[in-house]
């Protein structure tokens, strides 16, 4: 649970930095904001972020293998240490009103010196046809969620990245067989991850190709590749990246590259004063949590130094 009781929460105070999101990255800036002294809150829309669904975590400095959620129930227990306020909510626009801005939800406002977006990305879809008549009913996007519906059946991994390879080996722990599907050559995993994939008896991987409909009746019971051939499966799970969710702050004017990532410096500034991005909804081009989480950890430091230069008064 969260330490925060929504009734004696103080909606017209102003916030030194208000963080959006809900992943590793927003709650590390939230922690070192408080750790700078700095009057913080979370505004999140799901607590977790994208890794809370990974069923392992072997890269995090210092944890040698860790499931997703366990990783965030440490950055919680964390949080809750320093009496960090989380709110699940999503900020539907922001303005900036004089030397502050107004930060709007969907149900109510709040005020902030400075902002930290941080608000990672989703799962990208494929956007064929099946893929949204059968979301949910063989369609998955994430397979620690819904792997164990798949017991000793047959399934599909579309997508030739580290996380399609994890997803891969998860599902193979139940599943009769795995087929990863893949546009190109050869799968982008890790070395370690690529290794495992290859001596896994149950997984299969299929290259240059594509999936082009998902069909079935009720269910998924077969997907059709753009050479023409059908392979029957009774799930399909898409692991093809994910798209940043920047439209907060493409509404204020934050500049954005043509991928829709905020940019951002060294310091994980963009371009307006006071407001500053980390993580996977910024440019950089590493999307781990390890650098989304340093990159909160530089936003909350240029945010204090932010405000110790800017003269407020209300």
């Amino acid at each position: 649970m969260f330490n925060i009781d929504m009734d004696s929460l103080d909606l017209e105070k102003t916030y030194d930095l208000i963080v959006l999101g809900g992943g590793p990255t927003a709650i590390a800036c939230a922690i070192y904001a408080a750790r700078f002294a700095m009057d913080v809150l979370i505004v999140g829309k799901v607590f977790g972020g994208l890794i809370a669904t990974t069923d392992i975590v072997e890269n995090y400095p210092g944890i040698t293998s860790i499931s997703g959620q366990g990783l965030m129930e440490m950055f919680k227990d964390h949080m809750n240490s320093l009496s960090i306020p989380y709110i699940s909510d999503e900020i539907r626009s922001i303005e900036n009103v004089e030397d502050y801005f107004v930060l709007h939800s969907f149900f109510q406002k709040f005020k902030a010196k400075s902002i930290c977006i941080a608000t990672g990305s989703e799962r990208r879809k494929l956007g064929i046809p099946g893929e949204n008549e059968f979301a949910g009913k063989g369609v998955s996007y994430c397979a620690t969620c819904d792997g164990p519906f798949y017991k000793d059946k047959v399934v599909c991994v579309i997508g030739g990245s580290d996380s399609a390879a994890k997803e891969a080996l998860f599902l193979a722990q139940n599943v009769e067989k795995v087929y990863i599907i893949y546009r190109k050559e050869e799968i982008r995993a890790e070395p370690i991850n690529k290794k495992r994939v290859y001596e896994n008896e149950k997984i299969e991987i299929i290259n240059n190709t594509n999936v082009v409909e998902i069909v079935g009746k009720t269910t998924v019971n077969h997907v059709i590749f753009d050479n023409g051939k059908e392979l029957e499966v009774d799930g399909v799970f898409i692991e093809i990246g994910s798209i940043p969710n920047s439209e907060i702050a493409q509404r204020i004017g934050t500049k954005i590259n043509e991928k829709g990532e905020i940019i951002i410096n060294r310091k994980s500034e963009t371009n307006m004063p006071g407001i500053f991005a980390a993580g996977d909804v910024a440019d950089a081009p590493f999307k781990q949590a390890i650098t989304g989480v340093a990159e909160g950890v530089i936003a909350a430091y240029s945010a204090f130094d932010y405000l110790k230069n800017v003269k407020i008064e209300y």
